[in-house]
């Protein structure tokens, strides 16, 4: 019998656990850093113990801290829930030698399903297929070796590694001893173990994996499969389950390769085994597929599975890991229509890098399940993952669940930082998707230049009203604190009205738009690029400054929320490109891991100039041509903010030109 259970996590995986403990009467403990005090998991238990500072090294990954805050507060079972310690043997190891009980597996069964390697051998052993490869990593000199027999193209892969750090696809082997570094650097980073491992990379592969659940006593089930194949830099975008490309036939095969791999390897608890389904194989009898990996918890995705069974995985992981019998028989579990769920992050959706800044405002949709690690007030920082939330839609069919979905999406609005909400509509929406016709690489083949529809004149001139709200201490945003608020609605310009340049960051980086507000008894008139358009009274806006100084108008309007800040008139002349050295400035705050090149030094276009790592993720910057590094202005370890200068770099003399060729500042 458990009593009290300490969440050892955080955001909305603590608050999705808590959830659960509380339905059933169990206790909960919170634990939190320093810069996660306020946040909303928080609240959600029935107590809280602050366990260090806001790097994750130093709080929500010190095990001595957890065991602390567990004997502090009388509790007798620890939930991981996923990331951080979840899949470590040593917290698995040192909690049940504390005298708790983990949810979760034994510290042995991590341990072996999290070598990668070991964990191929052991499972090809039980007749479970795995990807062809070469899993010993004897140097790099071996694994480029290897790799011509593997084949290009290739997969490296970390051995310890998971949600797709250490992680690379190479095509070319003279790529290759980069990509080698690079994961090794990222798997050390994030695991404490650069060990490598390489695969053939699976023709038009689909990710799909089965959840399963094991007692005690050696009963072990499956509840279906889910289809994961939409990612980004290997980690997973949209899920689904039941997967459209799976039959009854292969449901089979892959339920029963399953239930063979947990069996094998004596697993308890709730886990997750994964493949790789070869999609140029659909049309025949027993289309191939390999084993990925195990993943030894509860997964991100695992609300599709609890809406398409009815079942609650947590309460299934609470009754197993208190010794009782799993009394579900795989006869009772049936997929009852479909369900989507969408990975909600803080990050620009073109290029991908984590935003970070202060939630504003919120708009959740009505008719779905949203699972949260944010409310209004919260501050999303560079220390941890940028997933902010799920939303699941649940319908009687897929094609029923789609448009839940889409509708869904545009009534979802995070405010304060930009997202991937629109990305995620446009997915869901492409003829591909509806089709699905899904692969790892879906987001390449399909939306290879989607960028952000512009902002509507009706979008800019609610931002532009929002913003003179707030400079002239009017309307509901107005900031009674700015000196403009008390000389009313007038500007510099007169009869002109109240001037403001816009610009999209998201659409567009460079181009701005002039919108103008004027005043007149008592409703404002709008201009916006010399068109007078009217005020939208239902769009949702929201202004904040951020770090670069300037305020940000953050606009929901017809399904979109669209960014807008407010720029400098003096931005606005007309200047050219720079033709001689440029300063290369960080594009997201986090820390510099490396700086491959030294000063003085001449470089070819596209060598990489410095690496700044944040939330858990490499992110290069790169010459924009050949040239050389002028000076470096930070040292590795150093932590930078968005636009803290990194280095310095003078583009080399083009013989064609009478001037040197033009730099480009950041580039990735």
């Amino acid at each position: 019998m458990i009593t009290r259970v300490l969440i050892a996590n955080r955001g909305e995986i603590a608050r999705r656990i808590a959830a659960t403990c509380r339905r059933l009467g169990v206790g909960t403990v919170a634990v939190y850093s320093d810069v996660d005090a306020s946040e909303p998991h928080v609240a959600a238990a029935d107590a809280a113990v602050r366990i260090g500072p806001a790097p994750a090294s130093a709080s929500y990954l010190d095990i001595p801290a957890l065991l602390d805050a567990a004997a502090a507060t009388g509790c007798d079972a620890v939930h991981p829930g996923y990331g951080f310690l979840a899949e470590s043997p040593a917290f698995a190891r040192a909690c049940t030698d504390a005298g708790l009980t983990f949810i979760g597996p034994s510290a042995d069964v991590i341990e072996l399903m999290g070598d990668k390697a070991v964990a191929k051998r052991s499972l090809a052993k039980a007749g479970v297929p795995v990807v062809p490869g070469h899993d010993v990593d004897d140097g790099d000199e071996r694994l480029i070796a290897a790799a011509e027999d593997v084949g290009f193209p290739l997969l490296v892969k970390a051995v310890a590694g998971g949600g797709g750090k250490g992680m690379r696809a190479v095509h070319d082997p003279a790529a290759l001893p980069d990509a080698l570094a690079a994961a090794r650097r990222e798997a050390a980073a994030s695991f404490g173990d650069d060990r490598l491992l390489l695969e053939h990379l699976v023709a038009r592969p689909r990710h799909v994996e089965v959840q399963v659940m094991a007692d005690r006593a050696g009963h072990v089930v499956h509840l279906l499969e889910r289809e994961c194949s939409v990612q980004r830099r290997h980690q997973k975008v949209v899920e689904e389950a039941p997967s459209p490309a799976v039959d009854g036939p292969l449901r089979a095969r892959l339920g029963d390769a399953a239930v063979r791999a947990a069996a094998a390897v004596g697993y308890e608890g709730a886990g997750t085994v994964e493949f790789l389904l070869d999609g140029t194989t659909l049309d025949r009898d027993e289309p191939a597929f390999y084993f990925l990996e195990m993943n030894t918890r509860l997964q991100v995705e695992h609300p599709v599975t609890e809406a398409i069974t009815g079942l609650d995985l947590v309460e299934l992981q609470l009754t197993i890991a208190a010794g009782e019998p799993l009394e579900l028989q795989q006869r009772d579990v049936r997929a009852d229509g479909h369900a989507i769920e969408v990975r909600v992050y803080a990050e620009d959706p073109v290029d991908q890098l984590p935003q970070t800044g202060p939630i504003v405002g919120l708009t959740w949709p009505e008719h779905a399940r949203v699972d949260a690690g944010i409310e209004t007030g919260s501050e999303v920082t560079s220390h941890y993952d940028p997933m902010l939330a799920k939303v699941i839609v649940h319908a009687p069919d897929r094609t029923a669940a789609c448009d839940a979905m889409v509708v869904a999406l545009a009534d979802t609005s995070v405010r304060g930082v930009t997202t991937n909400v629109e990305l995620l509509a446009a997915v869901v929406d492409h003829p591909a998707f509806r089709a699905g016709d899904l692969t790892t690489s879906f987001l390449g083949d399909h939306l290879p230049d989607w960028r952000p529809a512009g902002a509507s004149a009706e979008a800019l001139a609610a931002a532009a009203v929002a913003l003179h709200d707030r400079d002239t201490g009017t309307g509901p945003v107005g900031d009674p604190t700015s000196p403009w608020a008390r000389l009313g609605a007038f500007r510099p310009g007169g009869v002109g009205g109240w001037p403001v340049w816009l610009r999209q960051p998201a659409a567009d980086p460079t181009a701005t738009i002039q919108a103008r507000v004027r005043q007149r008894l008592g409703h404002r008139d709008v201009e916006v690029a010399d068109t007078h358009v009217p005020v939208p009274t239902d769009a949702v806006t929201d202004v904040t400054v951020r770090a670069d100084g300037r305020p940000h108008a953050f606009v929901h309007l017809d399904g979109s929320t669209l960014e807008l800040v407010a720029e400098p008139a003096v931005r606005h002349a007309d200047a050219s490109a720079p033709t001689g050295e440029a300063s290369y400035t960080s594009p997201l705050p986090g820390s510099v891991l490396a700086l491959p090149v030294d000063a003085g030094e001449p470089v070819t276009a596209g060598a990489t100039l410095a690496v700044v790592e944040a939330m858990k993720m490499e992110h290069p910057i790169t010459a924009p041509s050949d040239g050389r590094v002028t000076t470096l202005h930070v040292q590795v370890g150093d932590r930078v903010d968005t636009g803290t200068p990194l280095l310095a770099f003078e583009p080399a003399t083009d013989p064609d030109q009478d001037g040197p060729v033009a730099a480009t500042g950041s580039s990735l």
